[in-house]
């Protein structure tokens, strides 16, 4: 993969020869040399772009010092709009002090109070509140240039943003996540053992459990957060397990979607503080909350993938209710350390954040989990809001009737903490006669399994299982505002 941009851009003879150091990591960011006549900076066009300046002329004003490139910002200034703070932005947080680049950073930084009138100085987060606060009207070659400029991090992250990319998101709520294409590598086809050979496992560590035709796996916290992504097959059927350690959410997504099979990989960059990931076959990008391709070629297509239900509980409550269960071995092919509690011990351990997110909620801390519900391509409105449950609240309320999205829910609670969502239909639930069954207004008995509540009476009654998946709350509330919240 190269990074040097489309054949268009090298025939106008831009050479990338410069490099500079970020946080003591060297990396090449580029001085672009051009000779285009006795007009060097006047860059041709196609004519859609003529109302904006050259998107190059950007990244000129990020590499080079000297006259050029402050000749470079003058041009960007001779057509300033509110909406290219973002790329500058994007620019100055890679050369933010301390280094040899600081004097550029800090022109970049002069040059936004120049052209805004704001006064936020080198307070990147500031200037980030403030970019999000205006209306998005970004330089059509935003996502070129944000590919061009992170290249220089990974060669890869040019191919998610070719020139004239569909986004539907805010490109500058796109940010690096600090790590590479892949640099947290996805397990694929994980090794996994049977009930006693896992003896690495305690009772009380963290496992995502997941069911699929009958055939059960454990997923454990120690080993996920380290990969964020398992590819895997479970039931006969393809699965891309998504974990989003920052926002705190584990999802199953089945891997074909409209007929087609995609293999997934983690792209090093975040929206909103939450994973993207992409694929291989088109370099889309996708929203892991919702199961999209929000840039690239796929981006507004009406792809969806299939969500599978999940469930965060331990070890000790899986293995009981789950005696066949599978596991993922520690044997991944990767060298880590899977004790319990050390992937993330210092982000897991505060109410932190480690990326900025442009709405936050104080009715609950930062990373108290939440059950969460989305509606699925209906109108959002009124109860069909994005609905949040506090698993505090449903600790005390183990057996808990909502309505939503037009159905009659009723979320069941182990002692463990485990939530399990099923649609109730017409049947009111009242109690929990212990950890395997509920029973309903008229005494009858419902044994709780992955799939359904089953009529003890007759198996053929059943309530079928919804997927939901827990979540920290900034997370969740970042990505749906109009969240109702339950706690």
């Amino acid at each position: 993969m190269s990074g040097g941009g489309p054949s268009g851009v090298r025939s106008q003879q831009l050479v990338v020869r410069r490099k500079v150091r970020r946080q003591g990591a060297s990396f090449a960011v580029g001085l672009l040399v051009l000779s285009l006549g006795p007009a060097p900076w006047s860059l041709a066009q196609p004519a859609a772009l003529t109302e904006h300046p050259d998107i190059r002329l950007f990244l000129v004003a990020g590499t080079a010092e000297g006259p050029i490139g402050r000749d470079a910002l003058g041009q960007i200034g001779e057509q300033w709009r509110a909406g290219y703070a973002g790329i500058i932005w994007d620019m100055a947080r890679a050369l933010r002090p301390p280094g040899p680049q600081m004097f550029r950073f800090f022109s970049l930084v002069d040059f936004l109070q120049q052209q805004t009138g704001e006064q936020h100085g080198a307070d990147l987060a500031r200037w980030k509140e403030w970019i999000w606060e205006q209306p998005y009207d970004p330089h059509p070659d935003y996502g070129f240039f944000k590919g061009q400029w992170y290249s220089q991090l990974d060669p890869g992250f040019a191919e998610f943003f070719p020139r004239a990319v569909t986004s539907l998101i805010r490109l500058d709520e796109v940010e690096w996540g600090g790590v590479g294409v892949n640099g947290i590598p996805p397990l694929e086809y994980p090794m996994h053992l049977e009930v006693g050979e896992a003896g690495y496992l305690a009772d009380d560590h963290i496992v995502f459990g997941i069911t699929v035709e009958g055939e059960a796996r454990a997923y454990p916290k120690r080993i996920l957060a380290w990969h964020e992504m398992a590819l895997d097959r479970l039931g006969g059927v393809e699965l891309t397990i998504v974990y989003c350690t920052l926002c705190g959410t584990v999802i199953p997504f089945e891997s074909v979607a409209d007929g087609r099979r995609f293999t997934f990989g983690t792209s090093g960059l975040l929206y909103r503080s939450n994973k993207l990931m992409f694929d291989h076959e088109t370099r889309s990008l996708w929203n892991t909350f919702e199961g999209v391709p929000v840039v690239g070629a796929l981006a507004g297509g009406g792809l969806r993938l299939t969500h599978r239900a999940v469930v965060t509980t331990t070890w000790g409550e899986w293995r009981r209710t789950h005696p066949e269960t599978t596991v993922l071995s520690l044997e991944t092919g990767h060298r880590r350390d899977y004790s319990e509690g050390a992937a993330y011990r210092d982000y897991f351990g505060t109410d932190g954040l480690m990326f900025q997110v442009a709405k936050r909620d104080d009715r609950l801390p930062n990373k108290a989990e939440v059950l969460v519900f989305r509606p699925d391509g209906s109108a959002q409105t009124g109860a069909n809001l994005p609905l949040a449950i506090a698993a505090s609240f449903l600790q005390r309320n183990r057996l808990f009737h909502q309505e939503f999205g037009g159905r009659r829910l009723v979320v069941v609670t182990s002692v463990q903490g485990a939530n399990r969502v099923y649609d109730a239909q017409d049947v009111q639930f009242v109690r929990q006669l212990d950890d395997a069954q509920v029973a309903d207004q008229s005494g009858r008995a419902w044994r709780i399994t992955e799939d359904a509540l089953v009529l003890d009476d007759d198996s053929g009654v059943r309530r079928v299982r919804v997927p939901a998946q827990r979540a920290f709350w900034f997370g969740w509330y970042a990505q749906f505002p109009d969240t109702r919240l339950i706690h």
